[in-house]
């Protein structure tokens, strides 16, 4: 997207969220949610694969009563 579509949906989100921003907010709004998007393409053009993510897989911890 554009800095002007992204603009444009910022604005059109708003209304159908009832969020009253004036121009320079939703301007604001806008400019992040652009830089948020081009970071997250970077992230995507880079192939990553299960072993290059190092966090743990989620494992919730044994209920208090099943731990003993």
């Amino acid at each position: 997207m554009t800095e002007v579509q992204t603009l444009i949906y910022v604005q059109a989100a708003a209304v159908a969220l009832d969020l009253h921003l004036d121009t320079a907010q939703a301007a604001r709004v806008a400019s992040h949610m652009h830089r948020t998007a081009a970071m997250a393409a970077l992230l995507d053009a880079d192939p990553l694969h299960d072993e290059d993510e190092l966090a743990e897989i989620y494992c919730p911890a044994p209920f208090p009563s099943e731990a003993r």
